[in-house]
């Protein structure tokens, strides 16, 4: 590939790139991830000489086949960007034919999200030292988690504007730019108003800032930082799971089915746009019910 085809196909990404940004208003994380797959394309693509509108099916498929020591689900997500980038080209004639028209995608098992028991959770928001101003700060952030089951980018990026503490309820903008009000009930804000008054003045040194979850100065806390926080607030309390932000948010929507939620009022509280993707809980909960029913029932 020429330093000529390199810049028309490095121009050719950022344009799709702003197109799924304007079109369907995705998160800087997900556009990252489209940036990096087809990076990694168009990297092997230079190396074996050919022009980008120039791909074919065979291209594609030596590309995942390079890559085949990488996880399906990899695979899987890497294909699907390509396909979604050379749909792009096509419509937007750069080329005729889509290369990955007659490419299959692997199968994906269905995989239960990773969860917390009700028990386990109470161990896990208790382990913040309350007593410091940075415990406090997570002590705050587990319980407004768990209380709304955010993501993790929408938890940490909450200004203060966005909480309504007299009613109980937190607005989101979400994925597509779709707004939602959550509720976070009574526990949550107890806690939340409680840091906000004793702790996040301290932690923002009398700021004027919005932020509500102030990490380094008057910065939000970063994902990594309460990824961490939370590994070391398990360790202390004893869990040995694999933790991360959004194990909460899984804990979150299990334990409301578990107690009669609605798979439609779980899906609007966790602001997926389509019902399929709340279904995999309905799967966690129906694993619960068949240990319970083989652990109690005479003939389990």
């Amino acid at each position: 590939m020429t330093r000529l085809e390199k810049s028309a196909a490095s121009s050719l990404l950022d344009s799709f790139l702003d197109s799924l940004w304007v079109e369907r208003g995705l998160s800087d994380n997900t556009l990252q991830a489209y940036r990096a797959d087809l990076n990694a394309f168009c990297r092997w693509q230079a190396r074996s000489g050919g022009a980008l509108t120039d791909t074919r099916a065979a291209d594609i498929l030596a590309f995942l086949g390079a890559h085949s020591r990488n996880s399906v689900r990899t695979i899987a997500r890497r294909l699907s960007s390509l396909r979604r980038f050379f749909q792009f080209l096509v419509r937007e004639g750069h080329m005729r034919h889509d290369p990955t028209a007659t490419v299959e995608s692997p199968r994906i098992g269905r995989s239960l999200p990773k969860s917390l028991t009700e028990a386990e959770v109470e161990l896990l928001l208790a382990a913040p030292d309350v007593r410091t101003d940075s415990g406090l700060r997570d002590r705050a952030l587990l319980e407004v988690l768990y209380a709304t089951g955010l993501r993790v980018s929408e938890l940490v990026n909450l200004r203060v504007e966005q909480v309504n503490l007299r009613q109980g309820v937190v607005r989101i903008i979400g994925k597509g730019n779709k707004e939602r009000l959550v509720p976070m009930g009574e526990p949550a804000v107890q806690w939340l108003t409680h840091y906000m008054q004793v702790a996040r003045p301290a932690l923002l040194k009398n700021s004027p800032a919005a932020t509500l979850f102030p990490g380094r100065g008057v910065r939000p806390l970063t994902r990594q930082a309460f990824w961490h926080a939370i590994k070391r607030h398990a360790a202390t309390v004893g869990i040995g799971k694999s933790l991360s932000p959004h194990v909460l948010r899984h804990a979150f929507a299990t334990h409301l089915l578990n107690h009669g939620a609605d798979l439609r009022v779980v899906q609007l509280l966790l602001g997926h746009v389509d019902i399929s993707t709340t279904q995999i809980y309905t799967h966690v909960a129906r694993e619960r019910l068949k240990k319970l029913h083989a652990q109690h029932h005479p003939r389990g």
